[in-house]
């Protein structure tokens, strides 16, 4: 990717998950087997939800976003950045030549994908059936966690944006990318060359972009880069019910409610600890114990552990505010 100094002005990072993104590239790992320690919990869970989808549904997505080769660009809209819903719209909404052309770079597109090909209200009708199915029976149980990931990345973002300004941000999404001014590298499977001529680039942090990073292939289309974030094989344990009561009840008290209070805005173990008047130790098992009860999520960024709440947790925090919603 080639960068102009307008480029560097116009990089950001997205401000959420990007709901069709995440599905089209989890309907990617759906069929393989990479990445089985992260993905394998997900994968088996994803997979009971799915058998309630149906069949052509379900065959729909997965045709149309294959484990291997390329997808059409119309599935990742720059709408979804404000839901699925207004996502799913903007596909519906396709012109009938940009479908037909994006079609063909399905390795094989089968006869039976015409009438989507040709914008038939029909087949357009299921599209959309299909991929609402399939974001909440593989997605929506997991969707907080994910969440929880992609603002724990956005921390390590901001905090790196702060102390460098965009080079550092750029320098630090690897070791898939490297910023070599004016150009960042990826990995890639196959050669391309992107020059943004002005145009800035959205930068798009995925739990299920696995490994390498990806971008749109039509070169005309909004610059977009997805690449992965840094996640453990336990990245999808938050938003399970198992913390259960013993786990929830551990968290009442003064001290955890200080130390969550604390990493609102994200921080080390150390800075939280400084904020909350209390030791690195304190902090470190008050936080262990919010991550388990899905709380807060923590990212590992060079030789520091970073620490973020959940959306659940900021709710939680807002709702106890003096004169929040939970106030009487």
């Amino acid at each position: 990717m080639h960068f102009t100094c307008e480029d560097l002005l116009r990089t950001r990072v997205a401000a959420a998950p990007d709901p069709l993104w995440e599905t089209v590239l989890s309907a990617n790992l759906l069929a393989t087997r990479q990445g089985r320690a992260v993905f394998g919990a997900w994968r088996a869970q994803a997979r009971a939800g799915l058998r309630r989808l149906p069949r052509h549904q379900l065959h729909l997505v997965r045709t149309l976003a294959p484990p291997r080769g390329s997808f059409p660009d119309f599935l990742n809209p720059a709408e979804a950045a404000q839901g699925l819903s207004e996502g799913v719209r903007a596909i519906l909404s396709t012109p009938r030549r940009r479908l037909a052309e994006e079609m063909n770079v399905l390795t094989e597109a089968p006869s039976w994908l015409r009438p989507l090909a040709d914008g038939e209200p029909a087949a357009l009708e299921n599209l959309g059936q299909a991929l609402h199915g399939y974001f909440h029976a593989a997605l929506t149980p997991y969707w907080s966690a994910v969440r929880a990931q992609i603002e724990a990345d956005r921390a390590v973002r901001a905090r790196e944006m702060l102390s460098g300004g965009v080079e550092a941000l750029l320098s630090g999404l690897g070791p898939s990318l490297r910023w070599r001014p004016p150009h960042l590298e990826a990995e890639y499977p196959l050669d391309r060359e992107l020059r943004l001529g002005g145009r800035g680039l959205l930068l798009v942090p995925s739990v299920f972009c696995w490994q390498a990073p990806i971008t749109l292939t039509d070169p005309g289309l909004p610059p977009v880069l997805v690449y992965p974030v840094a996640r453990t094989h336990h990245w999808w344990l938050p938003q399970q019910s198992g913390a259960g009561p013993r786990t929830l009840g551990r968290l009442i008290g003064q001290g955890r409610a200080a130390v969550l209070q604390a990493l609102e805005d994200g921080g080390t173990t150390s800075e939280v600890a400084r904020r909350a008047g209390v030791t690195s130790a304190t902090v470190s098992e008050h936080v262990r114990i919010l991550r388990e009860a899905g709380l807060t999520a923590s990212v590992r960024d060079r030789n520091t552990v970073l620490h973020v709440p959940t959306p659940l947790g900021l709710s939680l925090l807002t709702a106890n505010r003096p004169g929040g919603p939970g106030t009487q």
